[in-house]
């Protein structure tokens, strides 16, 4: 396993991390915790959990597994968050995380999910900011970190008065040109960066026809291809992914031990074209998920995806066999909009639920 330097921190980090919100069955702890040993064993130590992640079980599975990890003298970290915009509630938050963790102190914590500017504000001037500053000051937390789906131009403006000493944010072979000025604006300030939804919430591997552009080798699976994509990125510390299960330790474990360093050029043949065809597709992150009319927007965009990247292919055999929807749902909707207002990469939501009922791409 490769280590990593967290920023300017004394921590080395896996170039692996540890994404606790996929467990296969979160309410066998026992279960669940192994995994998360078993992945430290491998080597992986860092574990990226946070309130509410499988069904509010998370943080307590990741405590349980810090039980036996502390055992073993070796070094490891934790990283959970808050999405409080008060100071109460960040107190409220942290105190939770510390006693399901069962620790003294967390290592990295973060402001969690900013998703405008307006959203960055109201965290600053409700106190949420102060407060994460205050617990590191009180020994509670080490480092305070923020957590975003801003656009990468934005990012700048989470970090430009030095409040954090990292950044978490989704990056990955589709979506990279949407979130790269935020990588350089971490990197120019010296900050830890973690890499969420590395393989583009599962489009990546399931698209190896359309994606095997970015293989280094014909011999590479698209997973060992999208994690390889981005250890070859200088400025990232560790990628996290989500496990269900060991089996899924072991592959991406396999996958980041590859040594398949990129051709001279390779990587900006790459950057042309990710940039032309492939930074707006939906990452499938479900912040669209509470929509008024119960439409469950994320299955409906994931189909588009399809649509989008072969444009022969009908959307709707994806909705009935993967998704078990049918187009005339979106009849339900309302085009309140709440959805493009809450999307992370600020899709064209609606639009795109018309090329869906047209059956023509964008």
């Amino acid at each position: 396993m490769e280590y990593r330097p967290y920023g300017k921190t004394d921590a080395k980090v896996s170039v692996l991390g540890f994404g606790a919100m996929r467990f296969a069955h979160p309410e066998d702890t026992e279960d669940s915790a192994a995994t998360v040993l078993h992945a430290f064993e491998k080597g992986v130590n860092y574990f990226d959990t946070a309130p509410g992640y499988c069904e509010d079980q998370s943080e307590i599975i990741i405590g349980r597994a810090v039980v036996e990890m502390i055992k073993s003298g070796r070094p490891f970290y934790v990283s959970t968050k808050s999405g409080g915009k008060t100071a109460g509630d960040v107190r409220r938050d942290l105190e939770t995380s510390l006693r399901r963790l069962g620790l003294e102190t967390i290592d990295f914590y973060h402001c969690w999910c900013v998703m405008t500017l307006e959203d960055w504000r109201n965290r600053l001037s409700g106190g949420a900011v102060r407060e994460i500053l205050k617990a590191r000051d009180e020994g509670l937390i080490r480092h305070s970190v923020v957590s975003t789906h801003l656009p990468g131009p934005e990012i700048h403006h989470l970090l430009e008065d030095g409040y954090f000493e990292g950044v978490t944010l989704g990056y990955s072979a589709i979506n990279f040109i949407y979130r790269e000025a935020g990588i350089r604006a971490a990197a120019d300030r010296g900050l830890g960066v973690t890499v969420m939804n590395p393989l583009g919430g599962g489009i990546i591997p399931q698209n190896e026809e359309t994606f095997s552009f970015i293989k280094t080798n014909p011999d590479q699976s698209m997973v060992e291809a999208g994690l390889q994509f981005l250890k070859a990125q200088p400025g990232i510390s560790t990628l996290i992914a989500g496990f269900r299960n060991r089996a899924d330790v072991d592959d991406a474990v396999r996958a980041v031990g590859q040594d398949a360093p990129y051709p001279a050029g390779h990587m900006e043949s790459l950057r042309r074209k990710l940039r032309d065809h492939f930074d707006r597709l939906c990452t499938v992150c479900t912040y669209c998920r509470d929509c008024p009319e119960g439409i469950e927007v994320w299955k409906y965009m994931e189909a588009a995806n399809y649509f989008m990247i072969r444009a022969s292919d009908t959307p709707f055999d994806r909705l009935k066999w993967h998704w078990d929807k049918k187009i005339d749902e979106l009849d339900r909707c309302t085009q309140c909009r709440l959805c493009e207002e809450v999307c992370t990469q600020r899709l064209p939501i609606l639009e795109r639920f018309g090329q869906l009922r047209t059956g023509k791409p964008g």
